[in-house]
């Protein structure tokens, strides 16, 4: 079992997140905004990240930047699941430390199968 945290401002959002999840066998910690994620990221080891881009308190670049400097989260997959799609967004991203990229809205079986690529599964 995987321990997976995942910040999107949307509770709806994180619902469909942790239901893809969870149903998997993974276990799922939720944070509402970057700052939430980061103290969560800050207070235990994660076998991957899901990231929203645009929340309020520190977006998901900034939120991914300050988990990069973590040595519990050393070599961390994070994955930005965001609207959106453009390319110069995902280079900012990359160059932030983002393993991969996941357009809104997801299908479960899409997220299933990008988790279980990162996790080497």
């Amino acid at each position: 079992m995987s321990n997976i945290l995942t910040v999107d401002d949307s509770m709806s959002v994180r619902m469909a997140i942790r239901l893809a999840l969870a149903g998997a066998g993974h276990a799922v910690t939720e944070a509402a905004d970057g700052r939430e994620g980061l103290d969560k990221a800050s207070g235990a080891k994660f076998d991957m990240i899901i990231t929203d881009l645009n929340m309020p308190n520190m977006n998901g670049l900034e939120m991914i930047r300050e988990i990069r400097k973590l040595p519990q989260q050393v070599g961390t997959p994070i994955i930005f699941l965001t609207t959106e799609s453009d390319e110069g967004m995902k280079q900012q991203a990359k160059a932030a430390g983002a393993t991969g990229w996941l357009v809104k809205p997801f299908v479960a079986d899409a997220l299933l199968k990008v988790t279980r690529k990162v996790l080497g599964q």
